[in-house]
């Protein structure tokens, strides 16, 4: 896990006081911010863009995007859509939520962001997610447009010239190999030498076009067991940790957790996770209180059966490493050797 230790010590100690001090059972780790749903490409995986054109057409108040950040007082922000860099204000959403010292993940398709770079200043708090699912023709065919991988790369390689962190964000699908996997993260890893990469088995959209090529359970785990083979996920700067790895590769499993990463958008907190609708709250204290968390997860709701998304079960993981001293040094090394990487 490549996390800077600045943000690695943050991260645990907000972690040990909602747990030892606060007593809370449930708490956000990071979360989901989506001003927007308007996007400037059409995904075949993505069902954000199917909303009326009405509400394509809104964008969140700053104050209202900053304030349920606030509200929940997690550490993280990862803030999407849609495209962000399509709100007229979204510098001024980073800049509130860096100013009081909130990490912000900036997720973005890249194609608006060598244009809109002079918005924003380079800060320990702050990086540029980039979503790369593949090499040129994989990525542009996952996009359904080509010369986006392209304007990607350049846009990653003139953000880290400017002095930006830059992560990425790359989702597979059961027409990947572990070979596609492996090209794609080498590539990121040792060409583009971006930070840090999170990776994600693609979860079924209902709104979503493509309803055919999203993995199950067992073709996950076969995937990332093959693409770590021999070092990789050692070796790699992955934005995960050791144990959600473990969890993809099916040495592990864990229950779904989603109320660590929820989701906040146009519609208030969604119930229960970003990837399933089962209504909004205004608070995120109503979504942890009023929600059925043991209704949801594999074996008891149908549409979670073949869910392993990291924002269900990075949050189990994590809170599973804090729980054990062997997994917490275990974590800690991997965060060295990806910092010395």
């Amino acid at each position: 896990m490549a996390m800077p230790l600045r943000q690695t010590i943050r991260v645990a100690t907000y972690l040990f006081e909602q747990k030892m001090i606060k007593r809370r059972d449930k708490f956000p780790l990071i979360v989901e911010l989506e001003p927007l749903f308007a996007c400037n490409l059409k995904c075949e995986g993505c069902g954000k863009i199917q909303h009326p054109a009405g509400v394509l057409k809104q964008r969140m108040p700053v104050a209202q995007a900053v304030g349920a950040v606030l509200e929940s007082g997690a550490p993280m922000v990862s803030i999407a859509g849609g495209e962000p860099l399509m709100h007229p204000q979204i510098d001024e959403i980073v800049r509130q939520l860096v100013a009081r010292k909130k990490y912000v993940f900036l997720c973005t398709n890249a194609m608006l962001l060598r244009k809109k770079m002079h918005l924003f200043k380079p800060s320990p708090y702050f990086a540029f997610a980039v979503h790369i699912d593949g090499l040129r023709e994989r990525h542009d065919e996952s996009v359904a447009k080509e010369g986006v991988f392209d304007e990607a790369v350049a846009a990653i390689k003139e953000a880290k010239r400017r002095g930006f962190r830059v992560t990425t964000n790359s989702t597979f699908f059961n027409t990947d190999t572990p070979q596609t996997v492996i090209d794609v993260l080498d590539f990121l890893n040792d060409e583009l030498e971006v930070d840090e990469m999170m990776i994600s088995p693609a979860y079924a959209y209902e709104k979503a076009p493509d309803q055919e090529h999203f993995l199950g359970v067992e073709q996950t785990r076969e995937l990332f067991r093959k693409a770590f083979a021999g070092g990789n996920r050692r070796r790699w700067r992955l934005n995960h940790s050791p144990l959600f790895l473990d969890f993809l590769e099916g040495k592990t499993d864990f229950p779904c957790t989603a109320w660590g990463i929820p989701n906040y958008s146009l519609f208030g907190w969604q119930r229960p996770c970003y990837l399933m609708s089962d209504g909004y709250v205004p608070t995120y204290r109503q979504l942890v209180e009023e929600t059925d968390w043991d209704a949801y997860g594999r074996g008891k709701d149908p549409r979670c059966d073949n869910c392993m998304a990291h924002c269900g079960y990075e949050p189990t993981a994590v809170l599973a490493t804090m729980g054990s001293l062997k997994e917490s040094l275990r974590a800690a090394r991997e965060t060295a050797a990806g910092s010395q990487g």
